[in-house]
């Protein structure tokens, strides 16, 4: 178990990372909040001995996108309706930024968990192959690909 310092340390550097990252897969905000907590009391839990900053972010990252997933699959889950979605909301003018964002919420997951690792957490391609498990060619691959349905979405190449 961890000291109350490194924990305190721990969820001031990264819990913003990890509501974005929940936010990203999940797009609820109470989903979020209990993913949240979730990650955190397995990281007070863990025994894991980091080597450095970088695992120790990466194994946060690997933690909060194995619990979403898992609760996206969870039985409850797939049998409810949110009610955000029985209500309908006005339709509004949408800036370029929320327009990016929702194209980018609208990716099929494996390009999501790039992108958002690549361009909103700054992490470089071989990083980002030690956190999602895969060749550093498959990420690459993932991200053109990514990079390509983003602009046929929003539509040249403004977005570049």
């Amino acid at each position: 178990m961890r000291s109350e310092q490194e924990v305190n340390r721990a969820v001031e550097k990264y819990s913003d990372m990890i509501r974005r990252l929940c936010m990203i897969h999940l797009k609820n905000y109470a989903d979020t909040e209990d993913i949240f907590q979730t990650v955190f009391l397995k990281y007070v839990l863990s025994s894991v001995s980091f080597e450095n900053e970088e695992h120790e972010k990466a194994w946060l990252i690997r933690v909060t996108i194995n619990a979403c997933r898992d609760l996206l699959k969870s039985f409850f889950r797939s049998r409810t309706v949110s009610l955000d979605s029985l209500t309908e909301q006005p339709a509004e003018m949408l800036s370029d930024h929320r327009e990016v964002l929702e194209a980018v919420l609208a990716l099929p997951q494996k390009y999501r968990d790039v992108v958002y690792l690549h361009f909103y957490e700054d992490c470089t391609v071989p990083q980002i192959s030690r956190i999602l498990g895969k060749n550093v060619n498959t990420i690459y691959t993932l991200l053109t690909r990514s990079k390509k349905l983003l602009r046929e979405t929003l539509g040249g190449e403004e977005y570049e």
